[in-house]
């Protein structure tokens, strides 16, 4: 691995005052939904001290999620506590999330009910397995630049593929426009009047941060000083902000996005959500350009730290730590980018605070079967 310093000026903001933000625990409520679910378990927390002599940092781990209930990527995480909790409703029970072959069961081969997403690849393929698996028909909207593979991962489950030459931000509206009634949308970004399917989702992300407490834990590893979040519309960086605010752990928390698509980073240095113009990506599933709004009033209050990296960064980290036996795509990797960017310039390093032996975690999001071009 090598170090690179960049101007801690460009794509970067730091708020001072995020680690003193304080809010409510989720309880135990999603991890008791995931552990029912078929073949769940936790996913790998691997320590690799070759990054954090790069780094130079005590330790660094990566929370690889290049398999997760199947599918390489944790999208299903939030996808399919959202939708239990969706349709639970629907059954009459609007406070739990009722396990999935409850909902088969429950909603009968005749139900008329569907399920709709936007996507940019994993977080429809991972509504599409959840619809397959409770019986319902699932239509996918994606922007025409996914990957054919991505594409394909979506049919094979089963789910009807809808093509769009249209933006990622316009793909979503296009999926709010034809769901409604018995077309149920499941989508991870909010607006007016759409916010409790993205707060599920949400909500779902956080067993991968209890897994994470938990193996830290096991390893003996008592601190815990900075969690590096890929950032798309924000609803990941989201969770790790609430839960790392609600429990004994108060890490400093950095997103990572692209510089061809810096929604999060613009808007916290407008200090108001601000739409951007988007670009071309290898960092597909961070391709966004509008932050979800239910994120929006967590990353201002809590969240440390933003930056952006560009693909030749985000590709770089994808060798690195395929060289360190971690399969990691363009948004996984990006956390390391991303920890690079910053802890190798004195300035961002001195705005959080990291001493030589910080204990660092990166989120690595996706495997390269989840955006497979060729890297």
């Amino acid at each position: 691995m090598t170090a690179n310093t960049l101007d801690s000026t460009a794509g970067w903001y730091s708020n001072p005052a995020a680690r003193s933000w304080r809010t409510q625990p989720l309880g135990s409520t999603t991890h008791e939904f995931h552990h029912s679910l078929p073949d769940y378990m936790p996913t790998p927390l691997s320590s690799v001290p070759e990054a954090a002599a790069v780094l130079k940092v005590g330790a660094v781990f990566v929370k690889d999620e290049s398999q997760r209930l199947g599918l390489p990527a944790f999208k299903i995480l939030g996808a399919s506590y959202a939708i239990s909790r969706a349709l639970s409703a629907r059954l009459g029970a609007p406070d739990v999330a009722l396990a999935l072959d409850e909902l088969r069961d429950r909603l009968g081969a005749d139900s008329a009910l569907s399920l709709a997403a936007a996507t940019d690849g994993n977080h429809g393929r991972a509504v599409a397995q959840v619809a397959k698996l409770i019986g319902l028909p699932a239509t996918i909207y994606v922007p025409a630049g996914v990957s054919q593979a991505a594409k394909d991962a979506i049919v094979s489950e089963g789910a009807t593929l809808v093509v769009l030459s249209v933006p990622y931000d316009d793909v979503v509206q296009h999926a709010k426009n034809v769901s409604g009634d018995d077309v149920v949308l499941i989508q991870d970004t909010s607006w007016s009047g759409y916010e409790d399917i993205p707060q599920w989702i949400v909500d779902g992300y956080d067993t991968m941060f209890a897994e994470i407490d938990e193996q830290l834990r096991d390893a003996g590893v008592e601190r815990l000083d900075l969690v590096v979040a890929p950032s798309g519309v924000g609803s990941f960086a989201q969770a790790a902000v609430v839960h790392y605010r609600s429990t004994e752990r108060t890490p400093s928390v950095l997103s990572v996005e692209p510089d061809t698509a810096s929604s999060v980073t613009t808007s916290l240095r407008a200090g108001r959500i601000t739409p951007v113009s988007t670009a071309a990506t290898v960092m597909t599933g961070l391709n966004c350009g509008s932050v979800s709004e239910i994120a929006w009033p967590v990353l201002q209050a809590g969240l440390d730290a933003s930056v952006t990296v560009t693909d030749s960064e985000a590709l770089m980290a994808v060798r690195d730590l395929a060289s360190l036996g971690v399969d990691s795509d363009p948004c996984g990797a990006s956390t390391l980018a991303g920890a690079r960017a910053v802890l190798t310039d004195p300035a961002r390093r001195a705005a959080l605070g990291l001493s030589d032996d910080a204990v660092v975690v990166l989120l690595s999001t996706e495997g390269r079967a989840a955006n497979p071009k060729g890297f």
